[in-house]
C-alpha cells in the first residue's frame, strides 16, 4: 500500500526486539523459513528513500493490540477502500463512564426462588 500511495519514508514499529534487529541488519537471520522473507523485505525497502524500523515493548504497545483485535473480528470486503480510524485519547477509562447500578438487597437466589414458586 506504501509503494502505491508514492510514500517516501517509512517508520515500521514492531513489538519483537528479534524480527527488528534482523530488519534493521543488526542480527543476522539464521531460519531457512525466515531467509526468503528478510530477502523480500530487502527488495520493498529499496523502493523507499529511507526506512526506520522501531521496536516497542510489548507492554507499550496495547493500542496494537487492541487494532489487531479489531481487524480479526471485521470482514474485508475485497478491494473496498476502508476508511481510516479516527482515535482519541480520554482522560478516563471508558469504564468510568458506566451507569452506576442500583445495589441489589435481595440474595442471589431470590429470582430462582420467585420463578419456583410461581412457574
Amino acid at each position: 500500500m506504501a509503494i502505491d500511495e508514492d510514500v517516501e519514508e517509512l517508520l515500521i514499529m514492531g513489538d519483537s526486539d528479534l524480527i527488528i534487529r534482523q530488519a534493521q541488519g543488526e542480527w543476522e537471520t539464521r531460519d531457512v523459513k525466515l531467509i526468503p522473507y528478510m530477502q523480500h523485505v530487502e527488495d520493498l525497502g529499496r523502493q523507499f528513500k529511507s526506512i526506520e524500523f522501531r521496536y516497542i515493548p510489548r507492554c507499550h504497545n496495547e493500542l496494537a493490540d487492541a487494532l489487531a483485535t479489531l481487524a480479526s473480528m471485521l470482514p474485508y470486503p475485497g478491494n473496498a477502500h476502508i476508511d481510516p480510524l479516527e482515535i482519541q485519547i480520554r482522560e478516563k477509562h471508558g469504564y468510568c463512564n458506566t451507569i452506576e447500578a442500583e445495589l441489589n438487597v435481595q440474595p442471589w437466589y431470590h429470582d430462582i426462588k420467585r420463578f419456583l414458586k410461581t412457574k
